[in-house]
């Protein structure tokens, strides 16, 4: 009876420690990818605000246009 209940100790120890390491593997994949998740929300970020900048950089170009363009016509 007792050899039994050693058994059944030892197996459910063993059970225990197996889902131990599966969820500690399971942990490392899970840091892993929030990491590679945030490094790509930080080239994402860049990128937008480089086409932001990008964006405004084109807008004053426009507005220039527009000025020479009035200026022009106002010449006239």
């Amino acid at each position: 009876m007792e050899n039994n209940m050693t058994e059944k100790l030892a197996q459910k120890v063993e059970e225990i420690l197996h889902n131990y390491h599966n969820l500690k593997q399971e942990n490392d994949a899970l840091r892993t990818e929030i990491v590679t998740l945030k490094a790509e929300r930080e080239l994402k970020n860049q990128e937008i605000q480089r086409l932001n900048d990008q964006n405004t950089m084109k807008d004053l170009e426009i507005e220039e246009i527009v000025n020479k363009i009035e200026t022009i016509l106002g010449s006239n």
